[in-house]
Parts: C-alpha cells; structure tokens; sequence
C-alpha cells in the first residue's frame, strides 16, 4: 500500500516530454502529476470512470484515497489543503455526489483552503435536459467557489486544470471546481502537460510600510490580529518574531490559534466565538488595530459589534491578499493589498519602540492566562482538565482537529498550540469536521499524533471515515464528547424558549464499541481520572482509536450550565 509523504503535493511535478494519444481520464491523472498531486479524496462513480482508469496508471506517484460518503472526502481534502497550504484535491460523481460534497466545498471557501473540486458531469450530447443526475454546476457551486468550469474539449484538459491550480491559490486562497463530461473523458487527444502551478502575491509598497511605521510610533494601545489563508510556516514565524521584538500584544483569529505559539509572552488570545470579555473590551479599546490575513466577518467582530462599520473607532490597519476584502465592511486608515508572505518579510524594515505600551501588552497577557485556566463544570468529568492534559502531554506536531459545538469551547480555551499547521477546525461552523480531517490527516502525515475533539452529533455525521482509517492504516485517536444532545441549538433553546426542549435529543450507541466494530480500540471515561490513561492505551494500541467521554448535560459552556440559561431566560420574561 502506497503511504503518503508528509506533504499532499510534491514540491515539483514532472511535465511529459513528447506525450502520446491519450484518453481524457489519463490527460487528467498526468495533469495532477504535473502539479505535484500526490493525494486525491474521492468516492468512485460511473460519470469518471476514465479518470479512475488514469489514476491506476499513476498510482506510484499519486495515491487516491477512497472514502465512504463525499463530505468526508471533502473534509479530507480541505485538512489537507490546510496542512500544505497547497490546492486539496477532490474528486465526487454527478448530482448526489456533488450535493454531498458540497459541505466541505462552503467550508473550504469560508476558511480560504485552496482546493481543486472535480465532478463527473452528464454527456455533452444530453446537457440541458435534467438528463440523470445532471446539475448545472456553474449555479449551483458559483456562490461556493471561486470559479467553475467546465471541460468539453479533452484537448484542454490541461490548460483547465493549470488554470484551476492557479485559481485556487491566486489572492486570497479557495476553493475551485471543474465539471467533467462523461464522453470527453473518453476521448483522445495528444497534448502535453502543463508546468506546475507557480503563485504570484503583491508585496506591500515603501509608502505603506512608512505610514505603517508612523501609525505605530503614534500608538499607545495597539493590537495584532493575525488569522486567514495563504500563509507559510516562514511567514508566521516572521510575524512572531516582529511583534516579540516590537512587544506588541497579539491575537489570532477563529480557530487560527496555532498560527502564533501560545506560550509567548505576547500571545493574548482568539478572536472568535466564546471570545475573553476582556480580549473583546481591549479590541474595542485599542487605538491601532493591526489585522494581517484575517477577512474582518461576524465571527471575527462578534458580529459586527467589535468595530463600528463602517469606519471603526480605531485606527485599522488592513492587510490581505485579496484586494476585494479591503474595505469590504470596514473603510481601513491604511489598506495593504499582500500576500502573507510579502508583508511578513517586509515587517522587519519597520522601527518600533513598544515601551509606550509595555503596560498594555502584559495585562492582556494576564488576561489570556487567566481565561485559559480551566474552571469546575458540573459532574465527575471535568473537560477543562482533560484539554490541559492533551496540552501539556501531546508532541508539539501533533495535530489536533474539532468539528462545531459548544464542546469545541473547551478545547480552544484550554489547549495552547505550540507550531503552526497543528490545528484543524472550520472556520464555518461546519459539524461533521473532526473525524474525516484527522483520518486525512494521519494519512498524509503518518508520522504524526493526531488527534481529533468531537461531540456526539459531530461524530456520527462523518463517523463512518473511521472505515476510511482502517483501510489505509491511519491512527487518529477520536475523543467523543458526549452529552445526548445537540448542545449548541439546546442552549440557544433555552435562552429563546426556556423549557420547551424540541428536536434537540440525542439517543447515541456505544462509541467505544463502535471504534471497535470497524477494528480500532475503544474506550470510555466516566471521570477525569480514568482521561489520562485511557488515552496511552489508545495511543499505544497501534491502530486508530475512540475514547468515550460522557460528561454532565448541565455542562453546556465553561461558564455555565443550562439549569442558570434557562433560570435568566425564565426571570426576563
């Protein structure tokens, strides 16, 4: 069995020399080569069969990676596109599995994972008549990606796919998809392949970086807010260190908390749901608001409410690879159209003296570690306590992913990431994330300990991929939270309609058991205690692996409990 590198695309992609007639599904898998593909996600259908066919031939080189249900597969691809930072590959059949896939294409768009989608498409001699399965792809996915495109010429495969990879990780990165029509994949043609995809970004210009400069020598209670796409390893390092020698507070976006260690000393938190009260008061008190690669939407301004729009009370400083989102809520002082990249290697031409805000940078660093310091919850599980654990004992790689919940909660506020790439969580909110990402990601990094933080409702939309772990050896280590219900819809119930639970409750199997029937261990916690050692037998059963944690259903957030949401809600009426 063919196991990846630790990396989903080569660092350069072979181009053919004098190519001979070839049907389109090996024009395709030689395209992918070319690129430097060397995982693709998918789900097998008849619409692309020849591409199938093409794969097989390039098997050494490119390995396609079956899945059991196209969101998975998405998912898969967009971790990956997330631990490379490079274009993750899908492939999905026509109509329900372009439907499927969808989720994981909204996710990859909203999160800026570059991502390159291919779908089987009906005949072109049957289009336009609700042939089956056909769906116009240009108007369903427009909305959810950067571009569509369709191939109806084998001829062009490779210029399609060329543009596609350029598209996808062009500005500010997302997700591309090209629709694939049965018969032309059957054809021949005779063409070469392309060159590999080669990224140009825009650097910031001299005037931006000495107004840059000037704003800061002016400033008394500054703040960076570093989050996005489009970032490199290098890139953030190079941020951390300016603002280490600047001694400027920083923060990260939703769910971008590895792009910064947590463990320095200027590291003050995230920016994003469950937000510190004081981070949120200090980004409405700051005077200059440095935001680098962050798109400033709800979840990053608690919905709108952090800045006023549509020209903040601070001084915003705005840096983006894409030009569209400067000015796309809020009017910025200084606008900086860059790549992450650029900007960061630019940063360090700037002279900064941050004794002025000393003062400020410690509080807010006091403030962080008092927020990330777990507190009681109701019952003998104490989840707090176990994401502290997984922070203190976990290898500084290892990479920890999470669906969306209110369990989600306890582990951005308690676990401090140490490197960059070692963390995977939607930025869209989307459940059904954790499971499908860590198996994608144990796949592509073998190597690594990878660990993924689920609910029980998160769990069981994408829990099947556990097959998926089995069949190409990767070993994820699945911590299921458990507290029979669909937490975040029942808090919000109870606040709107106190006591009148609907549609939220969970009846759940047996997890450990579960893990077990697909040939993993289980397990299953009851108390704190039992966390820590149930997790090194997991990690030492040399094979995937679930771990059951049920805790107290009163415990709805790290602050409180549904018993006092529902007591406010009651006493306001």
């Amino acid at each position: 069995m063919l196991r990846a590198a630790a990396r989903c695309v080569r660092p350069g992609g072979a181009v053919s020399a004098s190519p001979g007639r070839r049907h389109g599904g090996r024009l395709l898998a030689d395209a992918l080569v070319a690129q430097g593909v060397r995982l693709a996600f998918g789900v097998p259908g008849e619409s692309y069969l020849p591409v199938l066919d093409g794969l097989h031939d390039v098997r050494d080189r490119l390995q396609f990676v079956i899945c059991r249900q196209e969101g998975g597969a998405a998912y898969m691809a967009e971790a990956c596109a997330k631990l490379s930072g490079e274009p993750g590959v899908l492939f999905v059949t026509r109509g329900p599995g372009a439907t499927n896939g969808s989720v994981g294409v909204h996710t990859a768009m909203q999160d800026s994972s570059p991502m390159v989608i291919f779908v089987g498409q009906v005949g072109t001699d049957m289009l336009e008549r609700e042939a089956f399965q056909e769906i116009d792809y240009r108007r369903m996915y427009g909305p959810l990606t950067k571009w569509v495109g369709q191939i109806d010429r084998v001829e062009r495969i490779p210029e399609y796919v060329s543009h596609a990879f350029h598209t996808a990780m062009a500005g500010r990165p997302g997700p591309v998809l090209l629709a694939l029509p049965e018969d032309m994949l059957y054809e021949e043609a005779a063409v070469a392949d392309t060159p590999r995809y080669r990224v140009a970004r825009g650097a910031p210009a001299a005037r931006d970086l000495a107004e840059l400069e000037h704003l800061l020598a002016d400033a008394q209670r500054p703040l960076v807010v570093v989050g996005g796409g489009g970032w490199d390893p290098e890139a953030l390092a190079g941020v951390q260190a300016w603002v280490q020698g600047a001694g400027l507070p920083v923060a990260c976006s939703f769910r971008r908390q590895d792009y910064i260690d947590n463990r320095s000393p200027w590291y003050v938190g995230d920016v994003g749901i469950g937000i510190n009260p004081k981070l949120a008061q200090r980004v409405k008190d700051a005077d200059l608001l440095l935001v680098i690669g962050a798109r400033l939407g709800e979840i990053t301004t608690s919905g709108y409410t952090l800045l006023e729009a549509p020209v903040p009370r601070q001084r915003l400083v705005h840096v983006h690879a894409g030009a569209e989102e400067l000015g796309r809520v809020y009017v910025p002082r200084l606008p900086i159209n860059s790549g992450m990249a650029q900007f960061a290697a630019a940063l360090s031409s700037l002279r900064v003296d941050g004794h002025r805000w000393a003062a400020w940078a410690r509080e807010a660093r006091a403030d962080y570690e008092a927020w990330a310091s777990p507190r009681p919850m109701p019952g003998a599980v104490q989840l707090g306590d176990i994401a502290s654990w997984l922070s203190e004992n976990l290898p500084e790689d290892a990479i920890v992913t999470n669906g969306a919940g209110n369990f989600a909660v306890w582990l951005n506020r308690h676990f401090r990431y140490k490197r960059a790439r070692t963390q995977l969580a939607p930025t869209s909110g989307s459940m059904g994330y954790s499971v499908p990402s860590a198996v994608g990601a144990s796949i592509a990094h073998p190597g690594r300990v990878v660990v993924s933080w689920a609910g029980d409702g998160d769990f069981l939309m994408n829990g099947q991929e556990l097959a998926t772990a089995a069949q190409y050896g990767a070993k994820p280590i699945v911590i299921v939270v458990n507290n029979g219900m669909f937490g975040t819809i029942r808090m919000h119930q109870e606040r709107e309609f106190p006591e009148r639970v609907t549609g939220t409750e969970l009846r759940n199997p047996d997890f450990a058991a579960y893990a077990r029937a697909f040939g993993g261990h289980g397990e299953r916690v009851d108390e704190t205690a039992g966390f820590a050692p149930a997790f090194e037998r997991a990690r030492a059963s040399g094979t995937f692996a679930v771990i059951e944690v049920r805790i107290d259903p009163e415990a709805i957030t790290p602050n409180t409990t549904l018993a006092a949401i529902r007591r406010n809600a009651l006493a306001s009426r």
